[in-house]
């Protein structure tokens, strides 16, 4: 028989009853050391008091009353976002593939309104995961997300990773619109877009009028040491999504856009019952005003230097089961020379939680206000781990 809740995910045998900070509480009483965060998205740690105490004040004052009005919770929010970032405006949704689906549909209404609808075609990159819905695994196109769930959305265009010849020709093509990519790759193996190679994406895009869309709904909210990944660069989108950290893990995300990308989003071309309702924005709002301030970003990258110099150290003492150490602030990565899948569950038993993704790479992803003390300890774990793993494979 099919259980009750439909068996689409391989779930560990861990089952948690209770967090604080980093850690977690199984229902055994075990305590476990988390460094996935909730695949990024607890990026304030589990049960933070400040994003408690947002949510339980918002509770017990209203929890929905749908877009048909204003919500005071959602402007501050929106404000805050438009006054952190490059855009000029936002719409709030409940998960990063909602905002996957109206920064697809806000880049073809542009050319539809500026009298290009031919401009449909979205370049994508190998190795790249923006969801689960129709057009999400249509832009990723590999079997893997797309079998059996034909006909696909058309209207785009893979790329491989790296070919930057193969991306100017394809940009060149007349019915290209825009250009999406994840400055840091997060399920496709936690790997980074050079600086220099963001910033010839948007030359191109400059040079060809063609928009350009970033999924940060991983690698955003801090999760480098600066709010947004693209950041580093020194460039910026026309249209963003984010997501995960931006609720601090109340369901939560938001496209941001500039006044030109979005002005043909209109009265009418698009809703949400449930987005940016009280709730989920009055908690993102303290999230915003945590994250974004100067000495909280200076924090998340001295972390992210001591977390990197022990990962660096860990590879060393295990050249058999580690081949490097990738990524980029407390988004990191291991490498590895074993199954991926064999150091997560050495991890369990050393009470310590980590994330496989492709590429042979298990995740890092720790919450932003990691100690580090608690970097010392995920350390101590993460290397009985792989002695573990090594141990097997000998």
């Amino acid at each position: 028989m099919i259980p009750s809740i439909l068996p689409t995910y391989n779930r560990a045998d861990l089952s948690f009853v209770k967090g604080e900070g980093v850690w977690l509480e199984a229902e055994d009483g075990r305590r476990y050391l988390d460094l996935g965060a909730g695949i990024a998205v607890n990026a304030l740690g589990h049960a933070n008091p400040d994003l408690v105490d947002a949510l339980t004040t918002q509770a017990g004052a209203l929890w929905h009353v749908s877009n048909l009005y204003r919500i005071p919770a959602q402007q501050r929010l929106a404000d805050a976002l438009v006054g952190n970032s490059f855009a000029d405006t936002c719409f709030f949704t409940n998960s990063g593939t909602e905002a996957m689906e109206l920064a697809v549909k806000m880049a073809r209404r542009y050319w539809h309104d500026h009298g290009q609808p031919e401009r449909t075609r979205i370049l994508t990159f190998e190795g790249a995961f923006h969801g689960r819905s129709s057009a999400a695994i249509a832009a990723v196109g590999t079997e893997k997300m797309t079998k059996g769930f034909g006909p696909l959305l058309p209207g785009f265009t893979q790329l491989a990773w790296g070919d930057h010849d193969a991306l100017r020709a394809a940009a060149a093509a007349p019915d290209v619109g825009a250009i999406l990519i994840e400055p840091v790759q997060g399920e496709g193996g936690i790997r980074p877009v050079p600086d220099h190679c963001l910033k010839g994406l948007r030359e191109i895009c400059d040079e060809t009028g063609t928009l350009l869309i970033f999924d940060e709904v991983q690698c955003g909210m801090g999760r480098t040491g600066k709010l947004f990944a693209h950041e580093w660069a020194g460039i910026a989108p026309d249209i963003m999504m984010v997501a995960k950290g931006i609720g601090g893990g109340f369901p939560l995300g938001a496209v941001l856009a500039t006044e030109k990308a979005a002005a043909p989003m209109t009265a009418g071309t698009h809703g949400s019952t449930y987005g940016g309702n009280p709730l989920a924005c009055a908690v993102g709002a303290k999230v915003m005003e945590i994250v974004a301030e100067d000495a909280f970003l200076d924090g998340v990258r001295a972390r992210a230097g001591q977390l990197r110099q022990g990962l660096e150290g860990l590879v060393a003492s295990h050249p058999d089961v580690f081949e490097g150490v990738r990524g980029a602030g407390l988004m990191l990565g291991l490498k590895c020379r074993v199954v991926p899948a064999d150091l997560v569950q050495a991890g369990y038993g050393e009470a310590v939680l980590t994330v496989p993704a492709a590429d042979n790479v298990v995740r890092l992803l720790p919450p932003l206000n990691i100690t580090a003390s608690e970097i010392d300890e995920a350390l101590s774990r993460l290397d009985r781990a792989a002695a573990r793993v090594g141990s097997d494979a000998g």
